[in-house]
């Protein structure tokens, strides 16, 4: 547990930073969003585009391993955000934060330092594979949902089409699918461009989880807490099940690859399901109680399951 502890431990302190900061009220009441909005439209852009620019394509399509966490994900994603459909009635942008809030690992940083920990420098592919599907595939999706939901009073022809000018207006998209494009040609980026991108994405993650905290200072987190508990036994318990019979028993992938994908499917919710609930202004708050929450419960679930497992 004490090696968990080491990686957990600094994700909540950050949180706990940004909290105390709020309480103090040292940056002013709109810090939060001012910080979100940095993220979302400089840093996370630096970050997708730099990330994929320097990775070779053709390592990243380890097709049986993303099939395992794909299908995965979707078998968590869809039933949970039919279901809170079902029982509360909420609109589709609610349902897909929802379902988002399951399935969405805190990867970049929990889950490469604790593949590098199981497993060594071996573990590092299985965990830039998982960072990329999130930050293109998953959050991409996210953001087609949430401009359907917001252009639907058109119709469903005229919000196709705005939601589809919205999304190519995206940052998060624009940046991911120029990285791809970059990456597919081959060259190295220069380097200055390479620091930058570097520098500027690395704050990312620190300022999204900063700014989780700054936006808890006056907010009842208990609110709703039966459906936030909920979406953490889907995120720890559920959805890491889930793969390992994927992973074990029905594609029988290689040791490595099959405990990669467990871990990582059991990591807690990343902190850009809040950025992308702050940008839309939706599910804010529960998004916030389901990170801090999930965060608190995986240093106990990830022990566990590392023992499982049989990782010392």
């Amino acid at each position: 547990m004490g090696a968990i502890l080491n990686v957990v431990l600094p994700v909540f302190a950050i949180m706990a930073a940004g909290y105390i900061s709020g309480r103090a009220g040292i940056l002013g009441e709109d810090s939060s969003r001012a910080l979100n909005g940095f993220v979302y439209y400089a840093a996370l852009p630096a970050l997708f585009f730099g990330s994929l620019a320097d990775t070779h394509l053709a390592s990243i399509f380890h097709w049986d391993f993303i099939a395992v966490y794909g299908l995965g994900l979707l078998l968590v994603l869809l039933p949970s955000a039919l279901l809170i459909r079902a029982l509360s009635g909420g609109g589709l942008a609610l349902n897909a934060m929802h379902g988002m809030s399951a399935i969405f690992s805190n990867t970049g940083y929990m889950g490469v330092p604790l593949l590098l920990l199981a497993f060594g420098p071996e573990g590092l592919l299985p965990a830039i594979i998982t960072t990329a599907l999130h930050g293109t595939l998953v959050i991409i999706a996210g953001i087609v949902v949430l401009e359907l939901s917001r252009a639907r009073d058109g119709g469903s022809i005229g919000a196709l089409r705005i939601a589809g000018l919205a999304v190519l207006r995206n940052p998060l998209f624009l940046s991911a699918v120029a990285g791809l494009f970059w990456a597919s040609s081959a060259r190295p980026l220069p380097l200055s461009i390479q620091n930058f991108m570097d520098i500027l994405g690395a704050a990312a993650g620190p300022c999204a989880l900063f700014a989780i905290g700054l936006f808890m200072v006056g907010k009842p987190l208990r609110a709703g807490l039966g459906e936030v508990l909920w979406i953490c036994v889907l995120k720890l318990v559920v959805l890491p099940l889930l793969v390992a019979w994927l992973a074990f028993f029905v594609f029988e992938l290689e040791p490595l690859w099959a405990k990669s994908a467990v871990i990582q499917a059991a990591l807690p919710t990343g902190a850009l399901v809040f950025v992308l609930a702050s940008s839309y202004d939706v599910y804010v708050q529960r998004a916030t109680s389901v990170i801090l929450l999930s965060t608190v419960l995986s240093i106990v679930s990830l022990s566990v399951l590392f023992v499982l497992l049989g990782i010392d």
